[in-house]
C-alpha cells in the first residue's frame, strides 16, 4: 500500500479545526466532505462546537476511538503545530494542512512549518500543504472532496497537480463547464513534504490516471528528477505529462560575465527539464484542458502525416495552416485512396488532401471519405472538419466517425464547429472517447502536440562515448587557481583545464612587449591571432583587444602596440599581464559551448551558432548536467541553424561526432568541478568530418568556498 494512499483513498477522515460557522473554511472543507458522498467515515474536531451539519463532533482527537487514516488540519500555524503533534500520537497515516501563513509569510510561520515537516519526516507521515486548497478523489468508491472547493468534479482519467489554489477552483469550473473529469485533484502549497515528484511517482502507478496535467510555479530539484520523469513519460505504461509553467517573463538571473549567464535564465533551466524529460509545455489553460483531451483518448500517430476531411473550404485551409506550424504534414494518398473518393463523393469535392466534401454532405458521405482515408498507408492520423449547414447530420456523422474510430488504431480528432447545431453530435463523440473541438486550429495543434509525443517516444537511443578524463588532475588546476586567487580565467589559464576532457587548443604563449611577441609568433609558425590577457577584460573583441591572421613579424610588432593602447582606453584601471600570442586555428564553422550554474538546479550547458550571433539571436538550446550522447545529439540538432552544420550550399560537413564527445565531455567536466560558476568556449571551431574542433576563446569563471558545493 503507497502511503499516499491515506491522502487520496482513506477510509476515515478527521477534519481537525471543522467549525459551525459557514462562510469558514473548517466549515466549508467539512460540508464538502459530506455533501460530496465520502464514502469512507468522517470525524469533525473542534473543542468549541456538540455538532457540525448534524454530525457529533469531538473535542479532539483522542476522543475518536476509531484509527483515522486522514487528518485534515485548518487552524493557525502554531495550532497546526500542537494539532500535527496529536496526529501523531494517535498515528493518523497522512495530513493536510489548508491553512496559510507558513513559509510564504517567512519568520516564524517558516519555522514552525519546517518544525511540522521534521515532526512527519521522523513519524513516517507524509504531508501534503501548508497553504493549499485540499485534495480531491471523484471516484465512486472512495468520493473525496476535502478541499474548499464548492464543486466534486466528474470522474476521468487525467489526474492535476497545481501549486495554487486559487487557480485549483477556476480549473475546477472550467472543467465542469467543459465535461471534463478528474481522476485525482491536489494542490500542494508550499510543498513542506509532498512535493510533484512524490504525486507524479504515485500517479503513474495509478490505474485510472491515464494523462497528468500540472500548474507549476517553481520545481524542486531532486537528485534523479529528469530520469524519473522521463521514466513515467516513455517506460512501462507510458503517461504524459502536460504543465503549465507561469513566470516566463520574470527575469532571470542578472547579466554575467559570459555570453552563456547573460542569456540562461529561469525559463532555460525549466525549457531544459521538460525538453529532456520528455515533458510537455503549454502556454494557456485551455491549451492544457485541449492537449489533455487528445491525450486521454489514448492514441498517438505513427508519423506526421495528417489527412484532413471538411466540409467547408476555408477550415480546411485553417486546419492545413495550423497542421504545417504543428510539426504534420498534408498525407498524399495511394491511388487506390483516390479511386475510392472519386467513386463516392460528388464531381464538385475536393479530392486531395484536404478532402472537401461539399456543404450540402451527408453523413454517408463522411463515411465514405473517412473509410478511404484511414486505410491509407500514407496518412498517419486524420483531422475530420464539420460545420452546421441545413443539410448537415451532425449527429449522424458522429456515429460514423464512431463506427470507424473503433476499428482502427489510427488517432482521429474531430472539429465540430459552433454549439448548438452540432451539440448531439459532440455529445456522442465525448461519450465514446473521440476527441473533439470547437475550432479547426485547435485540433490541429493537439494532433502536433501528439505527434510530439509520437517523436519523443521513438527517440533513437545512442550507445554512450567511452571517454576518458584527466579527472585528478583538473581539480589540481581548479584547486591551484583558487588557492592563487584566480577566480576568472581565459585561454592561456584556462587552456590545461579543458585539456583534461580532451579540448583541443593551438599552441600559445604571452607576450610581455613587441619583441617578445614576435619571437613567439616565429616560434609556434604563423600565421597566428594576438588577445589582450587581462582578468577585467573579458569580451576583448569589444575593446579592441584582438588581432587575426597575423602573417609576419611586423604584422604582430604593430598588432601588439595598437592592443595594448586600445586595452588602456578601454579600462585604465584593468591589469593587463601582456599579450597572448596563439597559433591561428584551421578554419571551422563557429559554434558556442557554454555553462551557467543555477543555484536551484546546478549546471546548465548551452549550445549554439558562436561569435557575435549567440547574443544577436539567442539560438541556443540549453540542457542540464549531466547529459549524455542522446542529449548532446538533441542539443545541437535543436537549433534553427543545424543544417548549417551538415554541408549547407556545398560547404563540407562538420565533426559532429566531435562536437557531441565535447559536449558530454563538458558536462563531464562541470560535475567533476562544482567550482566552476561559468564557462564560454566561443567560438569552437568545429572542422570538416574527421577533423576534430579546435578552441578560439575562453572564459572560465569559478565561486569561492561554499558556494561551489550549494548544488551538487
Amino acid at each position: 500500500m503507497d502511503k499516499l494512499d491515506a491522502i487520496f483513498k482513506p477510509r476515515s477522515v478527521a477534519v481537525i479545526g471543522a467549525s459551525s460557522t459557514k462562510g469558514k473554511v473548517g466549515h466549508d472543507i467539512f460540508a464538502n466532505l459530506l455533501r460530496g458522498e465520502f464514502q469512507g467515515t468522517l470525524y469533525p474536531v473542534n473543542p468549541g462546537a456538540r455538532s457540525i451539519l448534524c454530525v457529533p463532533c469531538y473535542k479532539s482527537l483522542r476522543d475518536i476511538d476509531d484509527e483515522i487514516d486522514l487528518g485534515m488540519i485548518i487552524l493557525p500555524p502554531k495550532a497546526a503545530l500542537e494539532a500535527v503533534k496529536d496526529c501523531v500520537r494517535k498515528k493518523v497515516k497522512g495530513l493536510v494542512i489548508v491553512s496559510a501563513g507558513f513559509k510564504e509569510v517567512g519568520g516564524e510561520g517558516a519555522a514552525i512549518e519546517e518544525e511540522i515537516a521534521e515532526i512527519c519526516r521522523k513519524a513516517d507521515i507524509r504531508l501534503i500543504g501548508p497553504n493549499c486548497l485540499g485534495v480531491i478523489n471523484p471516484c465512486a468508491d472512495v468520493r473525496l472532496n476535502a478541499s474548499f472547493s464548492t464543486h466534486m468534479p466528474d470522474y476521468g482519467n487525467i489526474s492535476f497537480i497545481s501549486q495554487s489554489g486559487a487557480l485549483c477552483t477556476s480549473v475546477l469550473d472550467f472543467a465542469q463547464s467543459r465535461g471534463f473529469g478528474f481522476s485525482k485533484f491536489v494542490s500542494i502549497g508550499n510543498k513542506a513534504d509532498v512535493d510533484e515528484l512524490d504525486l507524479l511517482r504515485y500517479y503513474h502507478k495509478d490505474p485510472d490516471t491515464h494523462v497528468i496535467m500540472i500548474y507549476m510555479e517553481a520545481l524542486r530539484m531532486r537528485p534523479g528528477l529528469i530520469g524519473e520523469v522521463k521514466y513515467i513519460v516513455s517506460g512501462h505504461r507510458p503517461t504524459p505529462i502536460l504543465v503549465i509553467k507561469s513566470g516566463k517573463t520574470v527575469a532571470g538571473a542578472s547579466a554575467a560575465a559570459s555570453h552563456t549567464g547573460s542569456i540562461a535564465g529561469t525559463e532555460a533551466v525549466y525549457n531544459a527539464i521538460f525538453d529532456a524529460s520528455g515533458i510537455i509545455r503549454v502556454d494557456t489553460v485551455d491549451a492544457l484542458f485541449d492537449y489533455a483531451i487528445a491525450f486521454v483518448a489514448g492514441r498517438i500517430p505513427e508519423g506526421n502525416r495528417v489527412a484532413i476531411i471538411t466540409n467547408a473550404g476555408g477550415p480546411g485551409i485553417i486546419a492545413t495552416d495550423m497542421s504545417e506550424m504543428s510539426g504534420l504534414k498534408l498525407a498524399r494518398f495511394r491511388r487506390k485512396t483516390h479511386e475510392v473518393l472519386h467513386r463516392y463523393l460528388p464531381p464538385t469535392a475536393n479530392f486531395n488532401n484536404p478532402v472537401d466534401v461539399i456543404g450540402d454532405a451527408s453523413s454517408d458521405r463522411y463515411r465514405y471519405a473517412l473509410e478511404a482515408v484511414i486505410k491509407d498507408e500514407g496518412v498517419d492520423c486524420v483531422l475530420m472538419i464539420l460545420t452546421p449547414q441545413s443539410m448537415t447530420d451532425a449527429i449522424g456523422t458522429a456515429k460514423a466517425i464512431v463506427s470507424i474510430y473503433r476499428e482502427t488504431t489510427k488517432p482521429i480528432i474531430c472539429c465540430f464547429m459552433g454549439v448548438v447545431d452540432v451539440s448531439a453530435g459532440v455529445k456522442h463523440l465525448h461519450e465514446n472517447h473521440v476527441p473533439v473541438y470547437s475550432f479547426p486550429e485547435n485540433a490541429a495543434k493537439a494532433m502536433g502536440k501528439l505527434y510530439e509525443a509520437t517523436k519523443w517516444l521513438t527517440r533513437k537511443i545512442l550507445p554512450q562515448y567511452e571517454l576518458t578524463f584527466e579527472k585528478e588532475r583538473a581539480a589540481d588546476i581548479v584547486a591551484q587557481c583558487l588557492k592563487d586567487g584566480k577566480t576568472v580565467l581565459g585561454e592561456y589559464d584556462g587552456a590545461e583545464l579543458l585539456k583534461c576532457y580532451g579540448f583541443d587548443l593551438p599552441p600559445m604563449e604571452i607576450a610581455q612587449s613587441a619583441s617578445d611577441a614576435v619571437k613567439i609568433a616565429d616560434r609556434i609558425g604563423y600565421p597566428v591571432v594576438m588577445k589582450i590577457a587581462s582578468p577585467q577584460i573579458l569580451h576583448k573583441s569589444d575593446a579592441g583587444g584582438v588581432a587575426l591572421n597575423l602573417k609576419n613579424p611586423e604584422a604582430v610588432e604593430k598588432s601588439f602596440a595598437d592592443i595594448m593602447k586600445n586595452a588602456a582606453a578601454y579600462d585604465p584601471d584593468a591589469q593587463i599581464d601582456g599579450v597572448l600570442v596563439q597559433k591561428m586555428a584551421p578554419p571551422g564553422q563557429e559554434v558556442i559551448l557554454g555553462v551557467s550554474k543555477d543555484p536551484g538546479f546546478g549546471h546548465l550547458l548551452m549550445f549554439g551558432l558562436g561569435g557575435i550571433y549567440v547574443e544577436l539571436f539567442k539560438n541556443v538550446t540549453f540542457r542540464l548536467a549531466p547529459i549524455g550522447r542522446n542529449n548532446a545529439r538533441r542539443m545541437i540538432t535543436g537549433i534553427k541553424g543545424f543544417e548549417i552544420l551538415t554541408g549547407f550550399r556545398g560547404k563540407p560537413e562538420a565533426d559532429l561526432e566531435k562536437l557531441e564527445k565535447l559536449l558530454v565531455s563538458l558536462s563531464r567536466m562541470v560535475m567533476d568541478n562544482p567550482q566552476i560558476k561559468e564557462l564560454d568556449i566561443n567560438p569552437l571551431l568545429v572542422h570538416e568530418k574527421g577533423r576534430g574542433a579546435t578552441v578560439a576563446d575562453i572564459i572560465i569563471t569559478f565561486e569561492t568556498g561554499d558556494q561551489a558545493e550549494k548544488t551538487h
